[in-house]
């Protein structure tokens, strides 16, 4: 077996996270907001995707920037450590109703200076109107807002922010540099006709593609000024070296291809850290880093050996931490649902690639340098995930099982035996769908060649809809009808199951399609006031095209809503079964008990009857599992009638597909629903991805693993995202470990399961975590598709990961 050093750190990398760490309360800067809206009155004139290039070329002239920390990848997001960005293009509502509450959020708080404060005021009234947020509801229906309002639909973030969720073509611009994407746009400007309409409006797209990057040349080109002037003054002499270094790295990588593994690392940053300046959309993600690093690497590390592998895991780490830097700063109702605020920046390691056309095994030294890098840090970013597949040797699984024992969560697998052959089947090319990625969470795409949001669009409230279709389309919380049932149809006077299942059928299809109505409006707005250019430029194939990638410049283009509370679903549908439809209860009864939330004595008698006794998934027991089957069948049938806005403009595909990767939303939207008929009490969290409910799953890991196995998973090409918490003596032994692996091959290639992870943390050390933040600022937990510091996270999700099921290998 490879063994893995997973302890040691450099001093500098210590006390790099160390200071991160130790940010409770993270700045909000300003600059960029100020930057744009300066920018934007300038150039009112001008085209918006014109207007966008010439607002991030002012910011990345004016910007603040800094080297610190002693740290050999540079480039900073903000103008202070951590400090989160405003992007007034996007929304300043919020912004200007929240900044005085910031810093009291539980689990997302931002500290913001009276001078940042006073500029937010100032700047405020230009966007008035003029924002993606205030076009959306200009748009929007009465029925659509008060869908929104009310809570079932949300898309707070996808109004607020950019798109993001796709990795870009990292190995162009490692192969081709800066200037040749330059070279490439201004080939594909001479083959234009502007006498054609479509002409004119892709030279204004390329044009801004040229202003872009040559204003990422002039930036990168700063950080070399600045190191430079740093070594002049610098008495330590490896110090000094070090900043002469990285000036020498910036100044090439500004326009030309890296020569070494350290450029190519810090170029690779760079574009990154670009992205998410450009836009802050979440789940901007590094695809497969191992395969298109690892030229650099082999060269640097084990041919000419310019770079020891501890060099080599000190620059990984190195950059890393600066993911951890980058930061975002959502709303208070989206922070709710994205707790610990992640940025869900995925590197993805292992799986398969083509030889010759023949699948073959893709780890390489590489992918085992990345995994230990990871495994010392023990950080949140990035999100690492694995590529299963059956040929994956057991030595690296065995390298993967060592690096989970490590408690942060990572690595997550997804499954190479379903995604491959499933996105071959949507129409991917054999050779793209080999080289697929995670994204973000657990969702997947082809890096550089995939359009925005594979997952991550409207999300729906599943326990909700199920409750509206059991009283008459009224929704519980609110108490509105939104869809009014067939013959008043509720519980009281259904005559058979049967009914219930057609009243859910009803409402869950008139749901789903108010979600993508609603995708369809914020799209537009997206498309027509928020171009991304830089992510455009480096997505296959939206230089030829001419188009960004909301405008169908992808070669690919399939998305997802997430849909929360699939479990709670499927144990409530099939307690009303069992019981109501069985005589053990009557149908009036169990309507008084919703009601009343389950109340007094006998309320709480009947609660526990249902909560205990109540099939429910997650324990291999096909009368709840098929049922949740048949339940979810209904919206995969109806979301399957509708395209994104993309569809017919260029991408293969622009449908939809489902998914359950809603990352800690099952908080906020449990605290949102009433009482279920599965025995879950008001506003208590939902189910989690597509985990059992919380407590419910007690016949052990494999009887879950046969119930997810159940799952159509084929149209949940979202993600089907499984957390499971195992107590850290669970894998103490290797005969544990060993049974772990069996447990994992058996799932993914038998049961043909999507992807798990792995929470490996005693309730006893959270629950003191709890009592005693300021001993545990380092603890990093799985939260749903990503890790976030345990002490971060507001009371609420705390609480719900302490809830879950801890499971043993016996």
């Amino acid at each position: 077996m490879t063994e893995l050093d997973l302890t040691t750190l450099t001093e500098r990398t210590r006390n790099h996270k160390r200071r991160l760490v130790e940010i409770v309360s993270p700045p909000v800067c300003t600059e960029r907001a100020l930057h744009y809206t300066q920018a934007y009155k300038a150039n009112i004139d001008k085209p918006v995707v014109l207007r966008r290039a010439l607002a991030l070329a002012h910011h990345l002239e004016q910007r603040t920037i800094w080297i610190d920390n002693d740290e050999l990848i540079v480039g900073n997001q903000g103008a202070y450590l951590r400090a989160a960005p405003i992007f007034p293009e996007y929304t300043m509502d919020w912004v200007v109703k929240e900044i005085n509450e910031l810093a009291e959020r539980p689990g997302a708080g931002f500290s913001v200076s009276e001078k940042d404060k006073a500029i937010i005021h100032e700047i405020a009234p230009f966007w008035a109107g003029q924002t993606v947020r205030d076009r959306c509801y200009a748009l929007f229906s009465d029925d659509q807002k008060a869908l929104l309002d009310s809570g079932i639909i949300k898309a707070e973030g996808n109004m607020n922010s950019g798109d993001a969720h796709m990795a870009v073509d990292y190995e162009l611009v490692l192969q081709v540099g800066i200037a040749g994407v330059r070279q490439k746009v201004a080939e594909r400007r001479q083959r234009l006709d502007l006498a054609d309409w479509e002409d004119l409006h892709r030279e204004q797209f390329l044009k801004s593609v040229d202003i872009s990057f040559g204003a990422l040349t002039a930036h990168i080109r700063r950080y070399a000024d600045l190191a430079r002037q740093m070594a002049s003054t610098e008495d330590r002499t490896e110090r000094r070296d070090e900043l002469l270094k990285i000036a020498e790295n910036c100044d090439l990588i500004a326009e030309q291809p890296p020569k070494t593994f350290w450029q190519a690392l810090q170029l690779c940053y760079f574009i990154q850290l670009f992205l998410q300046i450009e836009s802050n959309g979440h789940s901007v993600s590094f695809g497969r880093m191992d395969q298109y690093l690892y030229h650099w690497y082999r060269r640097d590390v084990e041919m000419e050996q310019t770079l020891t592998r501890e060099q080599a895991i000190e620059l990984l780490n190195g950059c890393w931490l600066k993911l951890l830097e980058v930061n975002k700063i959502r709303s208070g109702l989206h922070s709710k649902s994205s707790a610990g605020s992640p940025m869900y920046q995925n590197v993805t390691i292992g799986g398969q690639k083509l030889h010759h056309g023949e699948p073959v095994d893709a780890v390489n030294p590489l992918s085992y340098t990345i995994l230990e890098s990871c495994g010392r840090l023990r950080s949140t970013q990035p999100n690492l995930s694995v590529r299963y597949h059956a040929g994956m040797s057991n030595d690296f699984l065995e390298a993967c099982m060592a690096v989970i024992r490590c408690g942060f969560g990572m690595p997550a697998f997804n499954n190479d035996e379903i995604v491959i052959p499933e996105f071959i089947k949507l129409g991917v090319e054999k050779e793209d769908a080999y080289n697929y990625s995670a994204i973000g969470c657990i969702e997947t795409a082809v890096p550089g060649k995939w359009g925005y949001r594979c997952t991550g669009m409207s999300f729906l409230n599943f326990t909700r809809v199920m409750l509206a279709a059991l009283e008459q389309g009224k929704d519980a919380t609110t108490g509105k009808i939104f869809l009014p049932q067939d013959k008043g149809l509720s519980l009281g006077n259904f005559n058979s199951f049967d009914e219930v299942m057609a009243a859910w059928d009803r409402q869950v299809r008139y749901y789903a399609r108010k979600t993508i109505e609603i995708d369809c409006v914020i799209d537009t707005m997206l498309e027509e006031n928020a171009h991304d250019i830089i992510c455009s430029a480096l997505i296959d194939d939206c230089i030829e095209r001419g188009k960004t990638a909301k405008q169908g410049g992808a070669k690919y283009d399939w998305v997802s809503g997430l849909q929360v509370g699939i479990a709670n679903t499927g144990n409530s549908l099939a307690a009303v079964r069992d019981f109501v439809f069985a005589g053990k209860v009557s149908q009036q009864e169990l309507a008084a008990k919703l009601a009343d939330d389950f109340a007094g004595e006998e309320g709480e008698a009947l609660r526990q009857i249902l909560h205990n006794r109540a099939p429910k998934y997650g324990n291999d027991d096909d009368s709840v599992d098929e049922l949740l089957v048949d339940a979810y069948q209904s919206y995969i049938d109806e979301i399957s009638h509708f395209h994104n806005t993309r569809y017919g403009r260029g991408p293969i595909g622009g449908g939809y597909y489902a998914g359950t990767s809603s990352i800690s939303a099952n908080v906020p939207f449990g605290a949102g629903t009433m009482a279920t008929p599965d025995g879950r009490k008001a506003h208590t969290p939902l189910a989690e991805g597509a985990s059992p409910s919380s407590g419910t799953d007690s016949h052990g890991p494999t009887a879950v693993f046969n119930s997810l196995g159940k799952l159509p998973t084929a149209a949940i090409l979202g993600g089907v995202l499984l957390n499971q918490k195992l107590n850290p003596n669970s894998l103490e032994q290797p005969r544990d470990r060993q049974k772990l692996m069996t447990l994992l091959r058996t799932f993914f290639e038998v049961h043909k399961g999507w992807h798990v992870q792995y929470n490996i943390v005693s309730r006893e050390t959270l629950l003191a975590a709890k009592e005693h933040p300021d001993q545990y600022r380092d603890l990093v937990v799985r939260v749903a598709g990503y890790s976030a510091f345990f002490t971060a996270l507001s009371p609420d999700t705390q609480d719900d990961i302490i809830a879950r099921t801890e499971h043993t290998l016996a």
